[in-house]
């Protein structure tokens, strides 16, 4: 059985991290999470007032300073899974509010900070047995990734599962917030000029709206199997 690469796209709030790490855990691979690498950033931003009052970006200020950010991955002894680290600090909850979400888009549309982290996320691909998740990980980063799948769900299917995330976890959450959030990330996502959201020619369609997590479990290793074995 060879390694491989495996590109996980589509919208946020799909699931797309939670399915990439339970698989590079069930078999054996790296799972990077790009879409912490681009929260961290915009938390980074907003510790720095790098937002003018307008909501628009200081580019330049976030420019000069971008060297200073350093994201790594370490893996959490208790919940088997790894957590994002931004300057060496643990940022894994921080990064999963909805102010961070719902200044996360305009931040990944900014060439400079895509051409830094898909840079990064190359280097940690380099030698495959990698599983990494986000926008353009089939399209731009690994376009030659052996295994592609495009995730999608209705927009209040992946509201409802971010409003159930966050009260689970004690954080504060308006459902209708949330799913105004997604819908103006979709567009974001979907309309940027540098790497828009799309599902690349070669990537298999996964609409998760109706399924349990056991069944796209399921789904995903027999996808893994099928395409390591080739």
């Amino acid at each position: 059985m060879k390694k491989i690469t495996i590109a996980i796209d589509g919208h946020s709030s799909c699931g797309k991290s939670t399915m990439a790490k339970d698989l590079a855990r069930e078999v054996g691979y790296i799972y990077v999470d790009t879409g912490a690498m681009y929260r961290s950033v915009t938390l980074f931003a907003l510790r720095n007032n790098m937002f003018c009052e307008d909501g628009s970006i200081k580019t330049e200020e976030l420019k000069k300073r971008l060297g200073q950010i350093h994201i790594e991955f370490r893996l959490n002894a208790e919940t088997g899974r790894p957590d994002t680290y931004l300057n060496g600090e643990c940022v894994e909850q921080e990064i999963r509010s909805l102010e961070v979400s719902n200044h996360v888009s305009p931040i990944a549309t900014l060439a400079f900070v895509r051409e830094a982290l898909v840079a990064q996320q190359q280097q940690m691909g380099r030698d495959k047995g990698v599983v990494m998740d986000g926008r353009d990980i089939g399209t731009v980063v690994f376009p030659n990734a052996e295994l592609k799948i495009f995730v999608t769900a209705s927009a209040e299917v992946r509201a409802q599962r971010r409003y159930d995330e966050l009260q689970a976890k004690g954080m504060p959450a308006d459902y209708a917030d949330i799913l105004k959030n997604v819908q103006e990330r979709d567009y974001i996502d979907s309309h940027r000029e540098v790497s828009p959201l799309r599902k690349a020619d070669d990537a298999i369609e996964l609409d998760n709206s109706n399924m349990t997590i056991a069944e796209q479990k399921q789904w995903l290793l027999e996808q893994f199997k099928k395409h390591s074995e080739e």
